[in-house]
Parts: C-alpha cells; structure tokens; sequence
C-alpha cells in the first residue's frame, strides 16, 4: 500500500518557499504597498516610480556584470529603444510617423525587437573582454545616440516624440500617480523575483560559472559563447520593460533619453548598489534619484550653481566605491560583519563559540 504523506508534512512542503522569504522582505512589501497613503503625488510620481523604472534598467546590467562578469554600457540604448518602438508603432503627437497600432501589438513587439537588438549587440560583445567590451557597448550606445538625432525619418531627429501615453487598460488611467506607481512597483518587483530565480536555477548557475572560469566551462561541455548572448538577450527584455515604463513616466522619448550621460548613469546606479545581487540596483536607483531630484536644491542653499548636482554624485560615487568595491551591498556586509567580531580578538563571535 502507498504510503501517504502526513498533513504537518504536506503543510511543511506548501509553505516552505514562504519560509525562505526573509523577514524584513515581507515588511518592506507591506510598506512599498500602503506608503502611497502617506506622500504626495511627486514622491510617487518623480522618486519612486522613477527609482523602480532606473532600477530595472540597471537590474540588466547586474544580470551581465554581477552574474555574466560582463559590463555593458549599451542598456540605457535597449531602454531607449524599446520606448521608440512603443512610439513608432504606437500613438503620439507626431501622427506622421506614429502608426497607430494598438497596444497588445505594439508592446510585444517592441520587447520582440529590443530583444533581437541586444542580441546581435551581445553577439559582437562577448567576443572581447573587459576594456574592450566597455568600448564596444559604449560605442554602440554613442551611435545609437547620434543615429536617433539625425534621423528624422524613424526616430523624428532632436524633437523626438512626444505625447506616449500608456494605454487605457482596464479601464485604469495608468498615467495616474497612483496606478502608474503600482504599475511600475509590479515590474520591479516581477523583475527582481525572476532574476534572482534565473541566478539559482542551471543557466544562472552555468553562467556564474562562466564568469568564473570560461575555459573550464568549456572543457566541460558547456557553450560559452551561447551562454553570453542569452545573458545578453535576457538583459535586454529587462531594459526594454523599463524603457517603455520610462517612456510613459515622461511622456516622451528623445535622443537626450539615450545618451552618453545616461548610459553612465546606469552603470552609477548598479555599482552604487552592488553588482552581485538583485537589490543592489533598486538601492542605487533610489539613493541616485534623490540625489538627482534635491541635490540642486541642496547646493544653491549653500550658494553654489545647482548645475553642479552632478558633482554630488560623483562624489558620493567616489566615496562609496573607494570604501566598497560591492557598493552599498558590501558595506553593509562589512558592518554585519564587524558586529560579529570580537574587538578584543578579532574573532568571530560564531567561530569562537564553537
């Protein structure tokens, strides 16, 4: 007779993934959820849609950097061109290039096309390594900048599109503060659970392993180079949803979306986090906006120009990479780590009581 399992045990097995879901996760849920309630419609609007919409652009790039070993500059071109796409084939005021299509086709798509983008990009890239790869995304991003400008057939030059609405879905007002809060709460948080899935399961495993120690990879039958390119592939679905979440927040999309400036500004927000786990950019892509949004502000109380705000970040960039190489991420491991340490022995606290 088959045995049957006892219901404390089937109970143990339906709950354990609540189990490994860490405390702290669950009240930062709950306050991500009702902190609507408390703050005005510009911290919703303007930091934290904001900051989740960076952070997932940025959670591409710590898909390739943190888990591939692999720093791409062009992510911020995936983004901006997934918000092209939602405007060429969507609606905009410039009705002579927009198309017109409706959103269940036009938001496939556009994710259906940035992905082959960022493909054919990651086919070239993963050819070079390190300095070299750098170079080659960022030179991809430059054109890609340049190209948008003085196109006007396509991309409509300088000006841009203006007037990119998400659709009435539903019948929600997405460009509302509050839906659009929530919309963008959802993609970060489906962005954040899926690749920290990927980084457990056998291709992120694979991948880390890759990142490692290629040539060993490759004894073993692995394909390395196919690894890579789908890393690249993946990360580029992920930059395109937040470039068109981007591009709704702000109404439009324009070359200035894309350039130089923000593909660096990417690579700030995944650094100042941390490269080697998921939340690292939504830390980074929070502490950046703030900067972003008050440091000008901050310095003409001080009596300094406000277009200096840049200045600030860099500094704060400086400052964090310096004392930690992980970012923010491993700082707070180092303080963790420190709590557990003897100041008397410099032992840990654990070890000694073993």
């Amino acid at each position: 007779m088959a045995e049957t399992s006892s219901p404390s045990v089937l109970r143990a097995e339906t709950n354990s993934w609540f189990d490994r879901v860490p405390p702290a996760y669950w009240v930062l849920g709950v306050v991500l959820l009702v902190i609507p309630a408390f703050v005005s419609d510009f911290v919703m609007g303007e930091i934290m849609a904001r900051a989740f919409i960076m952070g997932i652009i940025a959670l591409s790039l710590m898909l390739l950097g943190g888990y591939g070993g692999m720093v791409s500059l062009a992510q911020m071109a995936f983004a901006g061109f997934a918000g092209y796409m939602i405007a060429v084939f969507g609606t905009s005021a410039i009705t002579d290039i927009s198309q017109g299509w409706p959103w269940w086709i036009v938001i496939p798509l556009a994710l259906i096309l940035t992905i082959i983008l960022s493909t054919a990009v990651g086919w070239l890239a993963v050819r070079t390594e390190g300095i070299y790869t750098i170079m080659i995304t960022l030179a991809i991003a430059a054109a890609f900048f340049y190209f948008t400008r003085q196109n006007y057939d396509i991309f409509n030059g300088f000006q841009g599109f203006n007037s990119v609405l998400p659709p009435q879905l539903f019948g929600v007002d997405w460009r509302g503060s509050y839906a659009f809060y929530y919309l963008t709460l959802f993609w970060a948080i489906l962005g954040y659970a899926v690749v920290l899935y990927i980084s457990r399961a056998p291709f992120g495993l694979a991948l880390q392993g890759v990142r490692d120690n290629p040539r060993r990879m490759s004894a073993l039958g692995y394909n390395v180079t196919a690894h890579r390119v789908a890393a690249y592939a993946f990360a580029g679905l992920i930059a395109g949803i937040g470039g068109i979440l981007l591009t709704w927040q702000l109404s439009q999309i324009s070359p200035g979306t894309v350039g130089i400036g923000a593909a660096i500004d990417v690579l700030v927000i995944a650094v100042v986090g941390g490269l080697r786990h998921p939340i690292g950019p939504f830390i980074g892509a929070f502490i950046f906006v703030v900067l972003e949004t008050f440091a000008k502000d901050f310095l003409v109380t001080l009596g300094l120009s406000g277009d200096r705000f840049q200045l600030v970040i860099g500094l704060g960039f400086l400052i964090i990479v310096f004392f930690s190489p992980d970012g923010l991420l491993g700082l707070w491991d180092k303080f963790r780590a420190a709590r557990n340490r003897d100041p008397l022995t410099g032992q840990d606290r654990g070890e000694r009581e073993l």
